[in-house]
């Protein structure tokens, strides 16, 4: 039941998000057209204006698809990284890979770095920061021996804050006020205004890969919340799961944050409202959790074009506006219960 009224939600919001913008489109346009584009042929003669076309199909509709995929990336980093830390406000930030993506990112926009990727230079870069910076997490956690849920935490928000420093040299040390510093400083409060369909396919398939391998694993993370000893004495192979949600909260980020910059409070605050809803099991949960953050992101998107039109916001700040007072009013209800 919820699943379908998520669906609902997420097809009343995408037709929402097509039809706004500085172009105003009627929805029967907006049918008419997609129905033309998938049949192949003219199943609807042309009753529109000359570029309102290209509105949807080029720059629209693969941004909304690109904000859906990007929402349930990161919403699923966030349940990963509440089953590996046990800690149910956690999200991808928690062990530095987002702020390692963001440098990585950053790093390919502003230096160049990895040109020889071409149009995935951006995409390349966010993922070996990412995949740096979750190394260099195990790597701090580790050296006491045996990685634990705090250590892991704690020598995360260490690399956190050291790839957030590398990432605000690489903006003010490098020509200040020119082209590249001000896309990267627009990057870096969240942006889906550079979306594509070859971008949106990309993620997608990256997406799917993850979702795929994550789901073969739904019952052993259900598991793993009920600690290492417990999980190991049901028979759960506690050190291959992990690697699993490690290497698969790193590829996904890096992914993600590479298309759409930083966006923070999603893959805290839907995890967290989704989980109070359908439970803990990750086989329900993962599901739910996929659709609710899209969902929320198409919607975060669609504010951000329209709030300031013309002008645009950056998806970021309309994240942070309604997950941050959301979120404390979590804390403050599950206080008092």
């Amino acid at each position: 039941m919820l699943i379908a009224a998520i669906c609902a939600l997420i097809a009343v919001a995408t037709c929402f998000s097509v039809s706004i913008g500085a172009v105003k489109i009627y929805p029967a346009d907006i049918f008419k057209i997609i129905v033309n584009k998938t049949s192949g042929q003219e199943v609807f003669a042309c009753t529109w204006e000359a570029n309102t076309e290209t509105i949807i199909w080029n720059i629209r509709l693969p941004r909304i698809l690109l904000a859906g995929i990007v929402g349930a990336g990161l919403s699923v980093c966030g349940v990963l990284m509440q089953a590996l830390t046990k800690n149910s406000l956690a999200d991808p930030y928690v062990l530095g890979i987002s702020s390692g993506a963001s440098a990585g990112a950053v790093c390919a926009i502003i230096v160049g770095c990895f040109d020889f990727m071409g149009g995935y230079s951006t995409i390349f870069g966010a993922t070996l920061g990412a995949v740096l910076s979750i190394s260099l997490s195990l790597a701090i956690a580790s050296l006491k021996g045996k990685i634990t849920s705090t250590q892991l935490v704690l020598a995360g928000i260490a690399t956190s804050a050291l790839f957030s420093a590398l990432t605000n040299l690489l903006i003010y040390g490098y020509h200040t006020g020119s082209d590249k510093t001000k896309t990267a400083q627009f990057w870096m409060v969240g942006s889906l205004s550079g979306a594509s369909w070859s971008k949106a396919k990309y993620v997608a398939i990256v997406f799917a890969v993850a979702i795929v391998l994550i789901m073969l694993f739904a019952r052993d993370l259900d598991m793993l919340l009920l600690g290492d000893d417990v999980a190991e004495s049901l028979g759960v192979n506690t050190r291959r799961i992990k690697m699993v949600i490690i290497l698969s909260a790193t590829v996904l980020t890096g992914v993600v944050v590479s298309v759409s910059g930083v966006i923070g409070f999603i893959g805290l605050v839907v995890p967290h409202i989704v989980r109070s809803i359908v439970g803990s099991r990750h086989k329900a949960l993962i599901p739910a959790v996929i659709l609710s953050g899209g969902l929320f992101t198409m919607l975060a998107d669609a504010l951000s074009r329209v709030i300031a039109a013309p002008q645009e916001l950056p998806i970021g700040i309309i994240s942070a506006l309604i997950g941050a007072p959301f979120f404390l009013y979590l804390i403050r209800t599950s206080r008092t219960r």
